[in-house]
């Protein structure tokens, strides 16, 4: 699955179309996934090279029934991408690997520029909107990947019920934790069936969050309504 953002960055996602968790901000499919592609890696690294895509954003469901959490596919498709579009930049938006540390190093370890993985709300807010996700799990991870050697990159949506003072709280834990690019967009409810909007969130209220970000050290901070992960990618190499 790819999805073309302009400017020659895409992205795409890997490992299938159906989620092993049941986040309730997410509208991709949740069960057990019925397919694992060994093949896959080729596949998507071909059509970055037919693409001619200058900056890949990969990105996947999450796999907790397998054991190794997918990162072998995850190494093999950044390793292949790299063979047949050596000048092609990647960030891999990983999910969640359940403490499996051993999974995180291989999926980092093929090479791309950039390893982002989604906090997605504040702590308070975390058994409801993720709840089989643990927020300090998360921030391990983002500081675990940051000791492995990478670029580090996480995003946070606003308006399910979080106040300003979380959120900040939120990017100091982010910068206390490795994080290098943070970005910050307005959550959208997918569905009837998903959480509602607590609020929108007015402009001038993500400028306040990114000249925020910006004080605690951060990179880059792309703080808006309509900003996704995916937002500038190119940008925070």
């Amino acid at each position: 699955m790819g999805e073309c953002w302009g400017a020659g960055t895409a992205t795409f996602m890997i490992l299938g179309n159906t989620c092993t968790r049941s986040c309730s901000f997410c509208a991709v499919k949740t069960g057990r996934p019925p397919e694992y592609d060994e093949d896959e890696p080729r596949r998507v690294a071909e059509a970055i090279r037919l693409m001619e895509v200058k900056h890949a954003v990969i990105t996947s469901v999450n796999r907790d029934e397998l054991k190794d959490r997918g990162a072998e596919i995850w190494y093999q498709t950044v390793v292949q991408t790299k063979l047949q579009s050596p000048a092609t930049t990647i960030e891999t938006l990983i999910p969640d690997v359940k403490s499996t540390w051993t999974a995180l190093e291989r999926m980092v370890e093929g090479g791309q520029e950039v390893v982002s993985h989604n906090i997605e709300t504040v702590k308070r807010l975390y058994r409801l909107v993720r709840p089989q996700a643990r927020y300090e799990r998360s921030l391990e991870q983002i500081q675990r990947t940051k000791d492995l050697g990478c670029r580090t990159k996480t995003g946070i949506m606003v308006g399910l019920g979080e106040t300003d003072e979380e959120v900040l709280d939120c990017l100091d834990h982010l910068a206390n934790n490795g994080c290098d690019v943070v970005t910050i967009g307005q959550y959208l409810q997918p569905t009837k069936m998903h959480l509602n909007v607590s609020r929108f969130v007015h402009p001038d209220t993500f400028a306040y969050y990114k000249e925020e970000g910006l004080k605690r050290g951060f990179d880059f901070v792309e703080s808006g309504p309509l900003v996704r992960s995916s937002y500038h990618a190119e940008r925070h190499l």
